[in-house]
């Protein structure tokens, strides 16, 4: 009997903010959180994502964005995804044990172990021990070939999908294709598909996929809870307009590395103290700030009003 998770909609993966001397803003990060799940309409969080820059947040740091995180889930009700991204199955089991103690974690996210690539059925052994020996939270597959540097076919998805603690996959290949559209042509109980390459998340929403987790919803939040919420109707005209919409937004939003351009943009816009990242990460040039910076500010409202229409 698969855990109660209930992953639909749309996840926003927050940055972390930094100050300008790179100490975190958790005052900025708490303002976020609870701006997303109000205004922003977003179903829930994630937390230590790659849009955290958790690779480079101390042990003290991620638990701090962690608490934050929960407090603003735990005062919408909202359900909070937390990243666990390691190689290392015996320390993902360490991890996953202290967040299942928490109390307030909904379900991990995790990848498929990357650098190490230990091939499908390293994969899979390693997911069937995080799921027996994790203390029972919940598992998100992550699969995103181009970090992780191995493909997961639709039969080892499918294989890791019965697991019992295994709940669901943010779908990051890259494309959709025939694995995508067999993925999302097969139901498994209990497992859902979250779209994770924000700029084909329309069409991944028009297969099937029952919301996403994605990066560039730090920005318009509201627009892509409302896209995800007119494919859900079939609404099918509005949600392309807002669709292709959103998706030059992504475009500039992943001009540069992750979440760099998004953290621009924040600070243009004055939610975040600095638009401040951690090496190796450079911060943003200034013209694909500007850039993403106008489409994320100048159809907002015009772009509501048009698919309410």
């Amino acid at each position: 009997m698969k855990p109660e998770a209930n992953l639909t909609g749309l996840f926003v993966p927050l940055v972390t903010p930094f100050t300008d001397d790179l100490r975190l803003d958790p005052d900025a990060l708490a303002r976020l959180a609870h701006e997303a799940l109000s205004a922003g309409g977003a179903r829930g969080l994630v937390a230590l994502g790659t849009t955290a820059e958790a690779a480079t947040l101390t042990s003290e740091e991620k638990q701090a964005v962690v608490r934050i995180c929960s407090a603003a889930c735990r005062a919408h009700g909202a359900p909070l995804i937390v990243g666990v991204g390691t190689n290392d199955t015996a320390a993902a089991i360490t991890t996953l044990r202290e967040l299942a103690r928490s109390g307030d974690v909904t379900a991990a996210l995790v990848p498929a172990p990357p650098y190490t690539r230990p091939g499908e059925a390293g994969t899979l052994a390693h997911f069937t021990a995080l799921a027996e020996h994790g203390g029972g939270l919940p598992l998100v597959v992550y699969d995103i070939p181009y970090r992780t540097g191995q493909s997961l076919s639709t039969g080892t998805l499918k294989a890791l999908g019965r697991l019992p603690e295994v709940v669901g996959v943010k779908y990051a290949t890259g494309a959709i294709d025939a694995a995508a559209m067999e993925l999302l042509g097969s139901s498994t109980p209990g497992f859902a598909v979250l779209g994770g390459d924000d700029a084909v998340i329309s069409p991944l929403l028009a297969a099937g996929a029952g919301g996403g987790i994605l990066a560039s919803a730090n920005v318009r939040t509201a627009d892509y809870a409302q896209l995800i919420s007119l494919w859900q109707r079939d609404a099918a005209g509005p949600a392309r307009r807002l669709g292709a919409e959103l998706a030059r937004l992504s475009a500039a939003l992943f001009a540069e590395p992750n979440p760099t351009v998004i953290k621009g943009v924040l600070h243009a816009q004055g939610r975040i103290p600095s638009p401040a990242v951690r090496l190796p990460l450079l911060a943003a040039g200034a013209d694909s700030v500007r850039r993403a910076t106008d489409l994320a500010t100048a159809r907002a409202h015009h772009g509501h009003q048009e698919v309410a229409a």
